[in-house]
C-alpha cells in the first residue's frame, strides 16, 4: 500500500503528480504522437494532395482519412481521462484504504482531494487546449483539401473550448464516481458512461437540433454548459467526501 505521506507543510499537489507520474507520461506521449501526426498532415499529406489528387491517394494516409481519424480520437480523449479519474486518481485508493492513511496522517480529506483535482486538472486543460490549437490550425490551414463540416462532431468538438471542457467535465464525473462508488471498477464503468453519453449528446449533428446556429455560439454555449455541470459534480464530491469521513470518525 502506497500512502500519500505528506508533511503538514507539504504541497499535496507535488505528492499527487509524483504518484501518478505513469499517467502523466502517458498523456505527455498521446499528446506528442497527435501533434506529430497533425503536423504530418499539414507539412506532407495536405500538399500531396494538392499536386495530384488521384496518385496521392492510399486509404491509410489520405489526408481526409487521417484527419477523420484524429478527430475521432481527439472527440473521444475524455473518456479514458473519466476512466481514470474513476478508477485510479480516486476510487482505487479509496478502495485499498490509501486515501484513509494519508487523512489520519497529514491531510485533511478536503485538502486531499484539492490537491487530486488540481495537480490532474492543470496538465489536463493545458494538453486539450494545445490539441484543440493544433487540430483547428491545421484544418483552417487545409481546409482546400478537406471534406468536412463544423457540425460534424470529428470536426465540431476538437476544435473549441468544448473539448477543454469536455475533459475537465471527465475528470470532475470520474473524482465524483470514485468517491461515491468507493470503488475502482464500479467507479470507472459509471465514469466512463456517463462521459460517453455526454460526449455523444454534445458532439452530435447540431444542424439538426440549432438549425438556426453557428460553430462559435454552439461551442461557447455547450461550453458553459458543461463546466458548470463540471463544477457542480465537484461541489457534490466535497460535500460526498465530507460526509463520508464524518461517518469514518
Amino acid at each position: 500500500m502506497t500512502a500519500l505521506a505528506l508533511s503538514p507543510t507539504a504541497r499535496p499537489q507535488r505528492a499527487v503528480r509524483r504518484l501518478h507520474r505513469p499517467a502523466l507520461i502517458v498523456w505527455s506521449g498521446f499528446q506528442l504522437l497527435a501533434v506529430s501526426a497533425l503536423l504530418w498532415v499539414h507539412l506532407f499529406r495536405a500538399p500531396a494532395a494538392r499536386e495530384d489528387h488521384s496518385a496521392s491517394y492510399f486509404v491509410l494516409t489520405d489526408v481526409n482519412n487521417v484527419m477523420n481519424f484524429l478527430g475521432e480520437v481527439l472527440s473521444y480523449v475524455s473518456i479514458p481521462v473519466a476512466v481514470w479519474a474513476g478508477a485510479a486518481l480516486i476510487g482505487r485508493e479509496l478502495e485499498d484504504g490509501t486515501a484513509r492513511l494519508a487523512w489520519t496522517q497529514s491531510i485533511t480529506p478536503a485538502r486531499w482531494l484539492t490537491a487530486k483535482l488540481t495537480a490532474a486538472a492543470l496538465p489536463l486543460a493545458a494538453g486539450s487546449t494545445l490539441l484543440g490549437l493544433v487540430f483547428a490550425w491545421v484544418r483552417t490551414t487545409d481546409q482546400d483539401v478537406l471534406v468536412t463540416n463544423w457540425s460534424w462532431d470529428r470536426v465540431l468538438v476538437p476544435t473549441g473550448p468544448m473539448s477543454v471542457a469536455l475533459v475537465l467535465f471527465a475528470l470532475a464525473v470520474g473524482t465524483l464516481a470514485g468517491v461515491a462508488l468507493g470503488r475502482a471498477l464500479p467507479a470507472l464503468a459509471a465514469a466512463a458512461l456517463t462521459t460517453y453519453t455526454t460526449r455523444y449528446f454534445f458532439g452530435r449533428t447540431w444542424d439538426d437540433i440549432w438549425p438556426v446556429r453557428r460553430y462559435w455560439p454552439v461551442q461557447l454555449s455547450a461550453t458553459v454548459l458543461l463546466l458548470l455541470v463540471a463544477a457542480l459534480a465537484v461541489a457534490v464530491t466535497f460535500r460526498l467526501l465530507a460526509r463520508r469521513t464524518e461517518s469514518l470518525s
